[in-house]
């Protein structure tokens, strides 16, 4: 009998680190200033599964975030930025699959671009890095409109 519990011992370790090693990282994320918004959890709750092909959404560390596709360069979802006031920056009016029309400040940066909802509270923000940028359209955006649409919407673009 101990030889079976010290064998046991041995065993339960070694599982649990081969256990562990299957777990896919998380992707790192930053949290929003109004991450805390209960409207934040509801969108990421909704959010799509995937992006399309070669995006699929993975788990993030970060509270009210999501992203999707490679771990190396994820597209990344974060709810609770700060709301954006009137801007000179590109508004697009998305309409979604659905129905649901989305308006997104639209920024483009040397890391990639950057999508803010206009109008919508709490705001929500999508990161593209430039490498998923170059290799597809940022079209899925329109994918991201049932949960967008839980927040509360109070302007549009003009």
């Amino acid at each position: 009998m101990p030889r079976i519990r010290r064998r046991l011992q041995l065993i339960t370790p070694v599982a649990g680190l081969l256990a562990l090693g299957g777990c896919a990282a998380a992707v790192p994320a930053q949290v929003a200033p109004h991450a805390t918004d209960p409207v934040c959890a509801s969108v990421v709750l909704a959010a799509p599964e995937s992006l399309g092909e070669g995006l699929p959404r993975r788990d993030t560390n970060a509270q009210a975030t999501t992203a999707w596709g490679d771990t190396s360069a994820p597209v990344v979802l974060r709810c609770g930025v700060e709301p954006p006031g009137p801007t000179t920056e590109r508004c697009e009016s998305v309409e979604t699959p659905g129905g649901v029309r989305v308006d997104w400040i639209v920024v483009e940066g040397d890391d990639g671009w950057t999508f803010t909802t206009y109008g919508r509270e709490p705001a929500v923000e999508l990161h593209v890095p430039a490498q998923v940028a170059a290799e597809r359209s940022t079209a899925f955006v329109d994918q991201l409109g049932s949960a967008v649409s839980l927040t509360e919407q109070l302007r549009s673009c003009v």
